[in-house]
């Protein structure tokens, strides 16, 4: 996931041009005092002494602490990039997995606190779900729409309900941060939503299982021909012939 610099962009105002430096250096402080600190202990004080700035400088690119963690946070979690491999499971499982890397990223007691900070603003808890939630959440829906297209998916199906469901595997955790979120959790709440919204489970799942044994030998054959070696023929991997 690359960085992104479109969500909670600093305010542009008339007048001399803005220092790109101190916005860098701003939201490099910002998140540094994030990771020690929390949220509840975040300070525009502390984040302007780290960056060599003063608090109105901040204001004049960030009108609200708010904006300002909103946009440190949108350069952590990066470019939510769909997995295009044409295997249904394979894509959604790929792509739920960076996103909850990403959000274990996060720095802790940030996103909980951050929300109910910005609820009770409708403005505020728009720019939230914008700037972290939205980005994933077009991603997958960009998965689902084409295994709508090669007919893995059933033509019928809610997207924005299993964009919730699918959401949910990542979001729980990445707000109250109780517990980790592993890679074979995610493969089986992935298995298990897909068993009630495939045409077909079975033979979606023997075409992952192919296509992962696939790009597995492809990636052996890889390394060999790296190597000086002639292929996966050379390796055990545990085949006969």
């Amino acid at each position: 996931m690359q960085p992104r610099g479109d969500a909670a962009e600093p305010v542009v105002r008339a007048g001399r041009p803005r220092n790109l430096q101190i916005d860098t250096a701003v939201l490099d402080a910002t998140l540094a005092v994030l990771d020690e600190s929390g949220y509840g202990h975040f300070t525009l004080e502390e984040v302007a002494r780290r960056a060599g700035t003063t608090k109105p400088a901040i204001y004049r690119r960030w009108p609200t602490r708010q904006r300002l963690v909103l946009a440190a946070l949108a350069r952590r979690l990066g470019e939510a990039d769909a997995p295009d491999t044409d295997c249904t499971l394979c894509d959604l499982a790929e792509g739920i997995i960076v996103f909850v890397a990403a959000f274990q990223r996060m720095p802790p007691d940030v996103l909980g606190p951050l929300l109910a900070d910005c609820a009770a603003h409708p403005e505020l808890r728009a720019d939230f779900m914008t700037t972290l939630f939205d980005p994933p959440r077009t991603a997958v829906r960009q998965t689902l729409t084409r295994a709508i297209a090669r007919g893995d998916l059933r033509e019928d199906l809610d997207l924005e309900l299993t964009l919730d469901l699918l959401g949910s595997v990542v979001h729980y955790r990445a707000l109250f941060g109780h517990a980790p979120t592993t890679e074979a959790e995610i493969e089986r709440a992935v298995e298990t939503l897909l068993q009630g919204i495939a045409v077909d489970y079975p033979a979606l799942l023997k075409h992952s299982r192919q296509r992962t044994a696939h790009q597995f030998h492809a990636e052996i054959h890889d390394v060999g021909h790296r190597t000086g070696q002639n292929g996966p023929h050379n390796m055990d991997l545990g085949e006969e012939g």
